[in-house]
């Protein structure tokens, strides 16, 4: 019998077994995962597209992610989302700058239905007159809102700045393209990077075999042709980038630099360290900027990747007389890690809530589903997490201050602050 006095025995996270969703051929450059062991009767499919913000100009790539089911000639808009809803689906549709990826969630008794749906909602998009203008429309409207808000504004001069080098990766949308963009520039990038981009399928569901094997075969004809090409190298534009919103109560605040994804050597040490600075609530930058000097509700740092590359980010908005007080902490504290070794119990704290943030994250089928793609992105498997573990394990403070000599030079940064 369970002994509810004594507290059970601790043991280290050395090793977490994980299922790989199977892997079917569609065709030379695309392939179907399917992660069937789901054991409720939930399925979820995901449709990748070689269709990011990179790939297009002047909006052109968002409006068209957005205008996927806005109708076709046998069905409007409206039919085809009641026909979803009425199957209890949900649809949604995501942007990043690389990929463009269409899901749908449902009862797996469902996704047949709500499949055949899709398909021919996007193979046969009519891009009618009207529903482009209602469309652009709204869209310009929150547009505009969005223009108010100096997070908006820092992140799309960040993001000019941090893809300096690359126009295509450093575009974002401006005011007038929503006067001038044109249906049949719609109808041309949707042709070549919808219905002749299809980079990769994802199943979640325990769906027959017969069913992976129909949507394996339906989406064929757009399966790309040949292997996403993506760039290996881009470079920001490094210094201080200050400006002025008159009205604004806020200042929003971004630094970072251009960097590298898992591929990378130091890749999975630098988490660790971009942990300690400001990836959980006790990181060095809530610890200083939120709790001790109270400038913020919130600040934290990401690690964002490509295909062949990826960037670092700091984030935050304070009020706008702390902004210059806020960039030397945050300055204060990159140098603290370049120069002062991490205290060992600092450093056990961070280790921890890593290998259990981890464990937390492998758990279920669409969790561990969500890190096989993580790690498939650049050309892995779901052994990159067991290295991510002992990479946990064996760091040491002198491994960190030498990354953070490497990698967190101010001079380095590009320092965006709106507000």
């Amino acid at each position: 019998m369970l002994n509810r006095t004594v507290q059970p025995s601790l043991k280290e996270i050395e090793k977490i077994d994980f299922v790989a969703p199977e892997k079917h051929a569609i065709n030379a450059h695309v392939n179907l995962y399917h992660m069937k062991s789901v054991p409720n009767e939930t399925a979820r499919l995901d449709l990748y597209f070689d269709a990011g913000k990179c790939k297009g100009t002047n909006g052109i790539p968002l409006f068209v992610s957005g205008l996927l089911l806005s109708g076709t000639d046998a069905k409007s808009s409206t039919e085809i989302h009641d026909i979803i809803n009425g199957l209890g689906g949900f649809f949604e549709t995501g942007l990043s700058v690389e990929n463009s990826v269409v899901s749908i969630y449902c009862l797996r008794e469902n996704l047949d239905a709500i499949f055949t749906t899709l398909m021919d909602a996007i193979q046969n998009l009519s891009f009618h007159e009207q529903e482009v203008a209602e469309f652009l429309a709204d869209k310009k409207q929150q547009f505009n809102i969005s223009q108010e808000k100096v997070s908006f504004l820092a992140q799309r001069e960040f993001q000019k700045k941090l893809f300096a080098s690359n126009e295509s990766y450093g575009s974002v949308t401006e005011l007038e393209d929503f006067d001038n963009v044109s249906i049949n520039d719609l109808k041309s990038f949707h042709k070549r990077h919808y219905l002749n981009g299809l980079s990769k399928v994802v199943i979640v569901g325990d769906i027959e075999q017969n069913l992976v094997e129909k949507i394996s075969e339906a989406c064929k004809p757009m399966a790309i042709q040949s292997t996403a090409k993506h760039v290996d190298l881009l470079r920001n534009d490094s210094g201080e980038f200050i400006h002025e919103k008159e009205g604004a109560m806020q200042t929003a605040i971004r630094v970072g630099r251009t960097l590298f994804n898992k591929k990378h050597a130091d890749f999975l040490d630098f988490l660790i360290l971009h942990t300690i600075l400001g990836d959980y609530f006790g990181s060095r930058l809530m610890s200083n900027i939120r709790e001790d000097k109270g400038y913020t509700y919130g600040i934290g740092t990401a690690l964002s990747e490509l295909s062949e590359t990826g960037h670092f980010l700091t984030a935050t908005e304070v009020r706008k007389d702390v902004r210059d007080a806020t960039l030397n902490e945050i300055k204060f504290e990159f140098n603290r890690l370049r120069t002062e070794l991490v205290p060992n119990d600092e450093l056990e704290l961070v280790k921890s809530y890593m290998l259990g943030q981890l464990l937390k994250s492998a758990d279920g089928p669409y969790a561990m589903t969500d890190l096989f793609l993580g790690a498939e992105l650049q050309g892995m498997g779901l052994e990159f997490y067991n290295d991510a573990l002992k990479a946990i394990h064996e760091i040491t403070p002198e491994r960190i201050q030498a990354l953070a000599v490497k990698y967190l030079k101010w001079e380095d940064m590009t320092i965006v602050a709106f507000g």
